[in-house]
């Protein structure tokens, strides 16, 4: 057996990553990505380009997510997700056109991530 799967097999199994866990840590990687992409805009737009849809296919993900009935969020909250969602689409265009920047954008995904840690807003 070789060293890799010995060590494989010897390894006790890493806990389970939550769902929060996993949206936030998918949140702060697209909120990096999109500042980073947006200070270097005039030398790699495409990349700029990549970071808006990157962040667009999440928020797309948390729309359907919120969408479902079977969800068990508040209905409330489900709605201002939902409408975060519009926003992040209608917001991301103006950006590609030139006429906004991407930092409410970056500021959403923190204010999200905060609630997904639990945290109070103006705690």
């Amino acid at each position: 057996m070789n060293m890799q799967l010995r060590h494989s097999y010897a390894r006790p199994e890493a806990p389970a990553r939550t769902a929060r866990a996993v949206e936030y840590d998918l949140l702060a990687k697209t909120t990096q990505r999109l500042r980073q992409a947006w200070a270097q805009r005039k030398q790699d737009f495409p990349a700029l380009v990549a970071a808006l849809s990157d962040n667009e296919q999440v928020w797309s993900a948390f729309a359907v997510d919120v969408a479902d009935r079977e969800n068990p969020l508040p209905s409330a909250l489900r709605a201002r997700l939902f409408y975060l969602y519009e926003f992040t689409a209608h917001h991301s265009r103006k950006v590609l056109d030139g006429d906004a920047s991407p930092e409410v954008l970056a500021d959403i995904n923190m204010a999200v991530m905060r609630g997904l840690r639990g945290e109070v807003a103006g705690a």
